[in-house]
C-alpha cells in the first residue's frame, strides 16, 4: 500500500505523524533559524531600498493580456512618478510590473518564493535588489512593512491572500491606511458586490465603511493620481 502513495499523499501522512522529541528538536526548532535568517536578510536589503508600491498580480498572465500590459504601464508611470516598485519577482503580472519600473528608470524588487511551479525570477529585477523566499508568511512581511501603497490587478489565490492581507492590516490599524487599488472593475466587481451583499448586509461580518479602504479603477493614471494625493494629503514625497 505504501509503494502506491503518491508525492503528496506521504508529505500529508509525515505531517500527521507523531514525531519523537528528538525529531523535533533537529527539524522544527532548527527550522527558527532558517525562518529568522529570511527576516533578518529581508530587512536589511529592504531598508536599503526603502518603502515602495507593491504590484500585486497573477502569475499566469501572458504578456499578450491586456491587464500585462496595464501592469507594465501602471509601474512605468509610477516610476516616472518617482516611486519604487515591489513585485512578487516572478512571471506574469509580477514580470509586467519590474519590467514597467524598469523601463521607467524606477527600483525594481523582487520578493520571490520558491515554489514547485510557475514561480521563477524574472529579467527586469535589479540584480542586487531580488530576494528568494521559502516561508510565505516572511514574504508578506517584507511587502507590507515597505510597502506604501498596494495596486492589485487580477490574480488568483495568492492575489486574494496578498489582498485580504493588506486589507484586515488596515481595518485593524496594524499599519498605516495607505492606499489599496484593485485594477479592472470587470474583475473585482463580482467580488465587491459579494462582500458589500454578503459578508457586510446579510451577515454583518465586516463594516459598511471597511469598502472605503478600497478604490476601483481601470486606467493607470487613475492609478497614479491616487497614490499622488495620497502622498501629497500627508506631506510626503516619493523615496525615488
Amino acid at each position: 500500500m505504501e509503494e502506491n502513495l503518491s508525492e503528496e499523499d506521504i508529505r500529508i501522512k509525515e505531517s500527521l505523524t507523531q514525531k519523537s522529541w528528538n525529531e523535533i528538536k533537529t527539524n522544527d526548532s532548527w527550522a527558527i533559524f532558517k525562518i529568522m535568517s529570511e527576516f533578518v536578510n529581508g530587512y536589511e536589503k529592504m531598508g536599503r531600498i526603502g518603502p515602495c508600491v507593491s504590484i500585486f498580480g497573477s502569475a499566469r498572465t501572458k504578456n499578450d493580456n491586456q491587464y500585462y500590459k496595464l501592469a507594465e504601464e501602471i509601474a512605468f508611470k509610477i516610476s516616472k512618478a518617482g516611486y519604487g516598485v515591489i513585485s512578487g519577482g516572478g512571471p506574469g503580472i509580477m514580470e509586467a510590473a519590474n519590467k514597467g519600473a524598469h523601463l521607467g528608470g524606477g527600483a525594481s524588487v523582487g520578493l520571490n518564493i520558491d515554489l514547485p511551479f510557475e514561480q521563477h525570477f524574472n529579467p527586469y529585477i535589479d540584480h542586487d535588489k531580488n530576494l528568494q523566499f521559502d516561508y510565505f508568511f516572511v514574504r508578506k512581511v517584507m511587502f507590507v512593512k515597505y510597502s506604501q501603497g498596494f495596486v492589485v490587478m487580477p490574480g488568483g489565490f495568492g492575489t486574494l491572500d496578498e489582498l485580504f492581507e493588506a486589507i484586515t492590516l488596515i481595518q485593524t490599524k496594524k499599519i498605516g491606511k495607505f492606499p489599496i487599488i484593485l485594477v479592472g472593475r470587470e474583475f473585482w466587481s463580482g467580488l465587491l458586490d459579494w462582500i458589500k451583499t454578503v459578508m457586510i448586509e446579510k451577515y454583518f461580518n465586516a463594516s459598511p465603511e471597511d469598502l472605503n479602504l478600497i478604490k476601483v479603477v481601470d486606467t493607470a493614471d487613475e492609478v497614479v493620481t491616487i497614490i499622488d494625493n495620497f502622498y501629497k494629503k500627508y506631506n510626503l514625497s516619493p523615496n525615488f
